[in-house]
């Protein structure tokens, strides 16, 4: 299905999509609070978007202004979101883990006059930093408890009341709200990045729009679906698709309470579609190997069994020919395994989307032969953000599909993917030399990953451009797959591969602590905590015999001669990732240059 109304701007799908449903009682958001999911239907939501505006237009709020969100997902995110784009200011949405420092860099490069946050612990990291933010005149606060008798602070619902008395107020002084057009500049998106300071995005109403409606005519989203989405909002592939894209087909949006409880928020909300990263598909495969490996040697053979008949099903589905006898197994590994599997992400999911970082092929295909689609797109928060996808009648894991309407996609001659589309951004703001670095005199944007297109045109790809290692010996080397590989094994957490301008390849890995532990036990072998537990030999050797498997079919170049077992995670709160969970390489390897340096010391 494509969009359920017509729309140029943010603002006109707002208007239009909740005066379509305004009659109906489902919900069009659903928040957990008291332990329970309450819902919001579209008439309330409207509703409270203008209440919301006309507040924020008494403070001083108008087109152009830069409005700062720092919050969890929650309905509030989305009623500031609308609300901002209806006074055609710009909204700049920042990720609530980052820290008064980076907020500082942010509110200043942007000029943010307006901050609208989640709680106090939001509001303290602003107060550390807002002298030294001019343009900073307020603060809205959503939660309201403890708030402080402050000029500077304002509460989310008084603001909401200021526009109720506005709205109630003398017609003829109602302020006059000038609609924003289609070109007219949307929201600021400030990259995480993996090195330096984050950079500002600028995209337009139609750079979004455009990217909503291609979505939306690539994947069938529907006003039937139900989405649960713990994504963060700010980051432009969960605004766009989970957000955006799910409202503009007048589908109902349940927030999940936090990363940690999505596996319950699973099973109470029953979702049809999630977009995801493949970090969550990682946990629940994990998760679910453990729990067969710790059963009886029946069971095992049973999970495997089910396994392969799944993969064999799904090639021979997609060919067109399965056989009675496969038809026959399949339903049989349904009922003893794969139904139990999908139940546990609520038992009525359609498909998966996923996003943000490579999906590894083999993750795809486990999930196929089980039942669970899931369907991989890429792009950047440059792009709007989505540029390919794979459709579910045309997709095929280890590739990232296809490209939507109205984006062209070419490969460079030094393997570069580059882009044209109206989707491609305005610009970084108040960076024109680091704008021409990425769209060229063409038009073209340069996206800085490496791939290439497959014989049935699907994009593959393979790394990103300034990630390629070269090895003292001349050779180059892509990260990204080989780490992949790795993090097959079910011993191991996160994977970072060393070896740009070294002799041979290394690594840092986290390992599954879990699963060394239930190894450990069975083998009787003593340990006082995971420190000490990684730096026993049998655990070392366990890891080297997972990596000689592994790696075998590696060129000699590519393949791991050393590794060191890290004893702790690599996290958001340490810095070592961005909050999409992408790991900074950067940083990494300089916390752990001494680690690194002794595995290349006394080399022959």
């Amino acid at each position: 299905m494509s969009v359920a109304v017509a729309f140029s701007t943010i603002n006109e799908l707002f208007d239009n999509i909740t005066a379509q449903y305004s009659n109906e009682t489902r919900p069009v958001l659903m928040y957990k609070a008291d332990k329970e999911y309450r819902s919001i239907t579209y008439s309330q939501l409207h509703d409270n978007v203008q209440r919301c505006m006309f507040g924020l237009s008494a403070l001083g709020v108008k087109q152009k202004k830069k409005i700062a969100i720092v919050s969890e997902n929650r309905p509030e995110w989305v009623v500031a979101d609308m609300a901002i784009a209806k006074l055609g200011a710009v909204s700049v949405p920042i990720y609530p883990t980052l820290t008064a420092k980076q907020i500082e860099y942010i509110f200043n490069d942007a000029d943010v006059s307006l901050a609208i946050v989640s709680n106090i612990a939001q509001l303290t990291k602003i107060k550390k930093v807002k002298r030294r933010i001019s343009s900073l005149k307020h603060c809205v606060v959503m939660n309201e408890r403890d708030l402080p008798k402050d000029k500077f602070v304002i509460g989310f619902s008084d603001v909401e009341a200021l526009g109720e008395s506005v709205m109630n107020g003398p017609k003829k002084k109602l302020p006059k709200i000038q609609k924003p057009k289609p070109n007219d500049l949307l929201t600021i998106i400030y990259t995480s990045g993996t090195t330096g300071n984050p950079k500002g995005v600028m995209l337009s109403h139609h750079n979004l729009v455009s990217n909503i409606k291609a979505a939306a005519e690539a994947i069938p989203f529907n006003h039937d679906d139900t989405f649960l989405s713990f994504l963060p909002l700010c980051h432009s592939f969960e605004r766009m698709a989970g957000y955006y894209t799910a409202f503009s087909c007048g589908a109902t949006i349940a927030y999940a309470e936090s990363v940690e409880t999505v596996r319950d928020n699973l099973m109470e909300i029953r979702p049809t579609i999630m977009t995801s990263v493949p970090r969550l598909f990682e946990r629940i495969q994990s998760r679910i190997q453990k729990n067969v490996d710790s059963g009886s040697v029946a069971k095992q053979k049973i999970f495997y069994w089910a396994i392969g008949v799944g993969k064999k099903y799904a090639a021979a589905k997609r060919s067109g020919s399965v056989s009675s006898i496969l038809s026959t197994q399949y339903k049989l590994a349904d009922k003893l395994v794969f139904s139990t599997l999908r139940e546990r992400t609520g038992g009525r999911v359609r498909f998966f989307v996923s996003g943000g970082a490579a999906l590894p092929r083999e993750l795809g295909e486990f999930f196929e032969s089980a039942g669970i689609i899931i369907i991989e797109g890429y792009g950047l928060t440059e792009t709007s953000p989505v540029l390919t996808a794979n459709r579910l009648d045309d997709f095929k894991y280890g590739t990232v599909g296809t490209p939507i309407d109205g984006v062209t996609i070419r490969i460079a001659d030094d393997g570069e993917i580059l882009a044209k589309g109206p989707n491609i951004m305005q610009g970084y703001y108040n960076n024109r030399k680091a704008t021409r670095e990425v769209i060229d005199k063409d038009g073209w944007f340069h996206t800085g990953d490496i791939g290439l297109f497959d014989s049935q045109g699907h994009l593959v790809i393979t790394d990103r451009k300034k990630h390629l290692f070269v090895s003292s010996g001349g050779k180059n080397i892509a990260p990204q797959p080989i780490e992949n590989l790795f993090l097959q094994s079910k011993f191991v957490d996160q994977f970072v591969l060393i070896g740009d301008r070294r002799m041979f390849l290394s690594a840092l890995i986290v390992p599954d602590f879990d699963a060394l532990q239930e190894y450990a036990d069975r083998n009787n072998i003593s340990y006082a905590d995971v420190k000490e537990l990684s730096e026993k030999p049998e655990i070392h050797s366990i890891i080297q015999g997972e990596i000689n498997s592994l790696q075998k079919d590696l060129a000699n170049f590519e393949r791991v001669r050393k590794f060191v077992l890290l004893d702790k995670p690599f996290s958001i709160e340490n810095g070592e990732m961005t909050p999409t969970q992408k790991i900074k390489r950067n940083v990494v390897e300089e916390r752990y240059a001494h680690l690194i340096e002794d595995m290349y010391k006394n080399i022959a």
